[in-house]
């Protein structure tokens, strides 16, 4: 059983966890610069995914100026990854989302993660673009 908590306190647990994970995830595993990675932090509500205690996944959203909620940092400890937690993730995100009437969820998806954003109804919307050395499209869900 996974349960999920949510943030805007950047001093709290949570948001710890939520930046251990991904500290461990883009700038230890994809070698993502700690300056590109952490940024924006007070602006965002982080969200972390604990098994038995145990942060396992994160994300965080950062509402545009049109109403949308911008989804980002979306990362999996290794040793939990297809275990469907971020999936989890994504409909809890989206759950509240609805409930708070967000009108479109928005992303900038790595290519290689595009398969996985496209079964939860996400759509690519334009051309690439790279994002810390890493080619990235954005895609959207409208709610």
């Amino acid at each position: 059983m996974i349960a999920f908590y949510r943030t805007t306190d950047v001093t709290s647990k949570v948001y710890q966890d939520a930046l251990s994970i991904r500290k461990e995830v883009f700038v230890s595993e994809q070698g993502v610069p700690e300056k590109l990675e952490i940024d924006a932090e007070e602006l965002a509500t982080h969200y972390v995914g604990y098994v038995e205690n145990q942060a396992v996944v994160t994300a965080r959203t950062i509402e545009e100026d049109d109403g949308a909620w911008h989804i980002q940092r979306v990362a999996a400890l290794n040793s939990q990854r297809h275990k469907g937690y971020a999936k989890e993730l994504m409909k809890c995100i989206e759950e509240m989302a609805v409930e708070e009437k967000i009108p479109y969820l928005t992303l900038g998806a790595q290519d290689q993660a595009q398969n996985f954003y496209s079964k939860l109804g996400f759509k690519v919307v334009g051309e690439g673009f790279l994002d810390a050395g890493i080619s990235h499209h954005k895609m959207n869900k409208k709610l």
